[in-house]
């Protein structure tokens, strides 16, 4: 039998702009040369000025030096910005592969560079040159490609950056940390020409096989998606005083978000996740994948026309700032999409626990991980699998040999659109409020389908000792969103105001021409 209760009652049912114009520094030549610590700490100082008392250079939509379509036989040197995580799985996915060259390893943090330098050294016969400011890889004409894997709060600027410093850019997920400025990476990589790849990797795999089926009518039509994201996550702690690095340039590491001091957590690397100003949550960071695959099953190509997010911290105690748990309704009109985050220990889903399930009138399809996709029919018998994975670094690299976007598996655009969704759900939870737990409450008047997935996220909380009698639970603010203008058309400049941020000098997104 399928989820019941999901079936149950099933209803069809412009943005702040930033004032200062951003700037990138440009240097003569197109070799680098090493930098003294006192000229790197008198540049990084000038840059985190503002453009106009420094005196450069504004930047437009248009590239700096486009860089010439690379043939089959023409060698790529890409550089790999941010290493510490995923970054090394770029670094060893595309060293010495598909004709490419790594030559270059930037991370603002001197210390975690070794594993990416001995992996291109052993792949490649020749160490990479260590950077550590990315704008000196902006500068250099010989690169002609950058992968990102940073934090989310610089994954946007950065690759605004390299597509106008006439680079192709393979961008880790999410690919903003709002929704505006996912949208001027997509409006900057059409006006540049610039290929540009999301790093939803799913893209490239037998899902696409199993997604043009169920839109093709294999289950019917296709009612509801739900996204998954069971992934138990512990406590970042209490420590308000975490160490940040001496071999970290931290003001680099901000970048556009704010310098926080003291830092607010335990650790300066990875724990950013769950704080607002770098992270967006467990639904931006692993939920992003099963977004967009929910999204991709749906067949919707525009942001939903409402949203509504639920959630709490629950647990543990500690300084993170983002839900453990969190439930959001995405309203497509005939339509819906539900997303789901546990924190805490919860048993899988239809032996789903990060991944997505899709509800149709004549079956339903569990896609448990990135490469797989089983279907059945409304009796529960298996009727059709798919599996298997593509190089989705090759497929990168095959568009930007053919300069074609087309050939793109996970062109910026469906990057932008899923980690939009992602945004959506967390504007609507911090513009909510909290108050006691109530059992039963009927948060999701319009959809019944989330109502009782809030049903199932009392039970979970419940099964992990939480309290809800002495608990608090953010009901967050329905939101009517205009799907083309991505913007909240209901609402006031403050909630107007969530969906883009407040940009440090130096380091801003550049508005609309």
């Amino acid at each position: 039998m399928i989820d019941a209760a999901l079936w149950q009652g099933y209803t069809k049912t412009q943005f702040p702009r930033p004032a200062t114009r951003n700037t990138l520094p440009r240097r003569k030549g197109s070799r680098m040369f090493p930098l003294s610590r006192r000229q790197f700490l008198k540049g990084s100082a000038l840059l985190a000025a503002s453009a106009a008392t420094a005196g450069l250079q504004p930047i437009t939509d248009a590239p700096v030096e486009a860089q010439a379509p690379q043939g089959a036989g023409e060698r790529i040197n890409i550089a790999v910005i941010g290493v510490n995580g995923r970054g090394g799985n770029h670094v060893s996915s595309l060293a010495n592969n598909f004709n490419c060259r790594v030559t270059h390893i930037c991370d603002v943090d001197t210390n975690v560079v070794r594993g990416a330098v001995n992996t291109v050294t052993q792949r490649q016969g020749a160490a990479p040159t260590v950077v550590q400011d990315l704008r000196r890889i902006m500068d250099n004409r010989d690169i002609h490609a950058v992968t990102i894997a940073t934090p989310n709060h610089w994954h946007s600027l950065a690759a605004i950056w390299a597509m106008q410093a006439g680079k192709d850019v393979y961008c880790e997920k999410p690919i903003s940390h709002n929704v505006w400025e996912g949208r001027r990476v997509v409006d900057i990589a059409r006006s540049t020409n610039k290929i540009c790849q999301a790093g939803t990797q799913s893209r490239s795999s037998a899902l696409k096989q199993a997604m043009d089926w169920l839109k093709g009518g294999g289950l019917g039509q296709v009612l509801v998606a739900r996204g998954l994201c069971y992934k138990p996550r512990g406590t970042i702690g209490t420590n308000n005083n975490g160490t940040i690095p001496a071999t970290c340039d931290y003001d680099l590491w901000c970048g556009p978000a704010p310098v926080q001091r003291p830092l607010g957590r335990n650790r300066l690397h990875y724990d950013w996740h769950w704080h607002w100003n770098y992270g967006n949550g467990d639904i931006g960071n692993q939920g992003i994948h099963e977004m967009d695959k929910a999204r991709w099953g749906l067949g919707v190509n525009e942001l939903c026309r409402a949203v509504q997010s639920v959630g709490c911290r629950l647990g543990y105690t500690d300084n993170g700032q983002t839900p453990n748990t969190q439930v959001t309704w995405f309203d497509y009109g005939d339509k819906q999409l539900i997303f789901e985050v546990r924190g805490l220990a919860t048993p899988a889903l239809r032996r789903a626990s990060v991944g997505n399930i899709y509800y149709c009138t004549n079956g339903y399809m569990v896609v448990p991980n990135y490469q797989t996709a089983n279907a059945f029919d409304l009796d529960g018998n298996q009727v059709r699998t798919f599996n298997g994975s593509q190089n989705h670094y090759q497929n990168w690299i095959n568009a930007v040999r053919s300069r074609r976007v087309q050939d793109l598996n996970a062109d910026i655009l469906e990057g932008h659109l899923s980690s939009a969704l992602c945004h959506l759900a967390n504007v609507s939870y911090r513009a909510g409020a909290a108050q006691p737990f109530e059992p039963r409450q009927n948060v999701f008047v319009n959809s019944p389908n989330a109502q009782n997935t809030m049903v199932l996220m009392e039970e979970h909380l419940a099964a992990n000792g939480v309290n809800l009698a002495n608990s608090q639970l953010q009901i967050g603010r329905r939101l009517t969103v205009h799907p083309t203008n991505e913007n909240f058309p209901q609402e006031n400049a403050q909630i107007n105001a969530m969906l883009t941020r407040e940009y440090r000098p130096g380091f801003v997104v550049p508005p609309r021409a």
